[in-house]
């Protein structure tokens, strides 16, 4: 299974389309557009989140609610795009209007420079308009179509935000999947430490009156997880390697870790390892889960924990230095509308791309063709691990 996106942050919309997925899996617009909506909201979110009302249109791949077996498109409107429509206009424009909005100094931080630099661009929104966030609306489209295909085979996934700005979650025990979602769904910055949440907003509010943005630190949690997915034999088939790639692929994110992380830098290994249970009514389990759900590059059964680190959004309302491509001097970078704080709308696509690897596993290691059938083959191999 496999997918691409393509659009621009203010032109018509952003499209994807996945190919790969089992024919028969029940499918809903309302399955994408409440991943969507939760994905605009967050305490720290700038003005374009009140213009877009991301709603999904289905235009392939889907008859009568279910899953063909063929490609799925989907599609979701700009609808800021009406303000734009010369700025990004497909068809040629008068040579006056080509230099409205054009961006010739490049902001630290973005992809702005050596996007121009890579490909030629003089005009630096011809980057900045595809690097930008707005992609993930439909990565996260991408993702709600995998966390469908999971819950059906009792696969659960949920992220939560563990720190902001240096405010860390106080979290005194671990948190099954459905608890994560109840509880950060009811914070507006999705932290499950209520006295934590209330610091993170305010330090959001402070970043936002100095013109300052902060990032922080999101946890994803994957409950129901079949031991087995993944391997050993290749280090391109490793499935922690590959979820790791997908999280450091989120728009500022600089990081990954797993279980305890890089805390086991600085324990002795018996306070690393998971020991290993093993009860009729359960199978194997482990008693600790330090390494996150993963040995050997494959999952263990236990539930994956993996941790991303965001950067804080490089556009600041108190510009940083730059150079002028053109005239090589110095000036403050230019100022593209921004969020403060983008750490809870990213701890969703972060569900959401952690959501399609463990998918894309599933379907490497089960036959994908039919969804009825896959149901089974995913039930028998919990039977057989059980009974190993």
């Amino acid at each position: 299974m496999r997918y691409l996106t393509a659009g621009e942050s203010h032109g018509p919309g952003l499209t994807t389309i996945i190919e790969g997925l089992p024919a028969g899996m029940p499918l809903l617009a309302e399955d994408v557009n409440k991943e969507l909506k939760r994905r605009q909201g967050g305490h720290g979110r700038g003005a374009r989140m009140r213009i877009e009302k991301d709603q999904v249109q289905i235009t392939a791949g889907i008859r009568h609610g279910k899953t063909l077996g063929a490609p799925v498109a989907m599609f979701v409107e700009n609808k800021d795009w009406k303000h734009w429509e010369t700025v990004m206009s497909i068809e040629p424009v008068p040579e006056k209007n080509e230099k409205s909005r054009r961006v010739s100094r490049p902001r630290p931080g973005h992809a702005d420079l050596v996007g121009g630099m890579k490909y030629g661009h003089n005009d630096m929104r011809n980057v900045l308009e595809r690097s930008s966030a707005r992609e993930t609306t439909v990565r996260v489209a991408a993702g709600a179509v995998a966390k469908k295909l999971l819950h059906e085979l009792g696969i659960e996934v949920a992220g939560h935000v563990l720190e902001i700005g240096g405010t860390r979650a106080n979290l005194t025990r671990d948190y099954a999947v459905a608890e994560i979602q109840e509880t950060s769904e009811a914070s507006p910055v999705r932290c499950l430490d209520g006295v934590a949440a209330e610091e993170m907003m305010q330090k959001i509010d402070d970043a936002k009156k100095n013109g300052d943005t902060i990032g922080g630190i999101v946890e994803v949690v994957v409950g129901g997880v079949p031991a087995g997915l993944g391997s050993y034999v290749q280090w391109d088939k490793k499935l922690d390697a590959k979820i790791a790639r997908a999280i450091v692929s989120i728009n500022a994110f600089k990081g990954a870790e797993f279980g305890v992380g890089f805390e086991a830098a600085r324990k002795p290994g018996s306070e690393v390892m998971d020991e290993i249970l093993w009860s009729k009514e359960d199978g194997y389990t482990r008693r600790t889960n330090n390494l996150g759900g993963f040995e050997g590059g494959m999952t263990n059964g236990m539930p994956i924990v993996v941790r991303g680190v965001m950067k804080p959004i490089p556009t600041l309302y108190k510009p940083l230095q730059s150079v002028d491509i053109d005239s090589k001097e110095t000036f403050n970078a230019s100022v593209e509308r921004s969020d403060s704080c983008a750490v809870p709308a990213a701890s969703v696509v972060a569900e959401a791309v952690v959501a399609w690897e463990v998918a894309v596993a599933v379907l490497e290691k089960f036959d994908g063709d039919r969804f009825d059938t896959l149901k089974k083959h995913v039930e028998e191999h919990r039977n057989l691990t059980k009974e190993f």
